[in-house]
């Protein structure tokens, strides 16, 4: 796995420890880019510390059941994704606009009483997501691009379908599953599937139940 300037080949290729940045609903994967706005203090030193070393940020949501640690803050799931910061930039406001490139995911086994304001986890990294090149020849494309423009249309939404038919189905399956506009459970869901061929098996089925429901709820209120 290549993301930026650095190569990740094996497990050993990862540190055990990195730290974790809580995020509600997101989803980042293996290759996939997420762009984000620091603004808090303390998230603000992790990037300042983790730019000047591995570069290295676990993205992972907070418990989906809402627990909370004594002090208050989130639990975490039990599974998140390890990226790398790409680029970097300062806003002049305080803020720190970063993108991170996904590396691999990962299990978390301990998380680590420290002194830092930001949270950090001893970790397993997942280290399949490193040595495989998945190409995606199971994944069903006619049934994932099918649900992904009964979305569209439904929500009278336009996609670049040049660029869709370019990309590879490893591409198409994480794409969507970043983009797609779905629930904590949802994106943990994708996130957490063994393979690229049952990540897109579970996208289509969430889309055609979230359609599934819109059409019912539209045909009640025409009642």
């Amino acid at each position: 796995m290549q993301a930026g300037n650095a190569y990740y080949r094996f497990g050993k290729d990862i540190p055990a420890t990195i730290p974790v940045f809580p995020l509600v609903g997101a989803l980042l994967l293996p290759g996939g880019r997420m762009p984000l706005n620091i603004f808090e203090p303390r998230y603000i030193q992790m990037v300042d510390e983790t730019i000047g070393g591995s570069r290295l940020i676990g993205v992972v949501q907070p418990a989906l059941d809402g627990s909370l640690r004594e002090d208050g803050e989130p639990e975490l799931s039990g599974i998140g994704c390890i990226g790398r910061i790409t680029s970097f930039a300062e806003t002049g406001d305080g803020r720190y606009l970063i993108s991170l490139q996904g590396v691999c995911r990962f299990r978390i086994a301990q998380e680590l009483t420290v002194k830092s304001p930001y949270r950090q986890c001893r970790i397993m990294p997942f280290a399949t997501d490193l040595s495989d090149d998945p190409t995606g020849e199971d994944v069903n494309r006619l049934a994932l691009l099918k649900a992904f423009r009964a979305y569209l249309e439904a929500n009278e939404l336009q996609a670049d379908w040049d660029s869709v038919s370019r990309a590879d189905n490893a591409m198409l399956v994480n794409a969507l599953s970043m983009m797609a506009p779905y629930g904590a459970a949802e994106k943990q869901a994708l996130l957490e599937a063994p393979d690229l061929k049952t990540r897109a098996d579970t996208l289509i089925a969430i889309t055609e139940m979230v359609l599934a429901r819109e059409n019912d709820d539209f045909g009640s209120g025409l009642q």
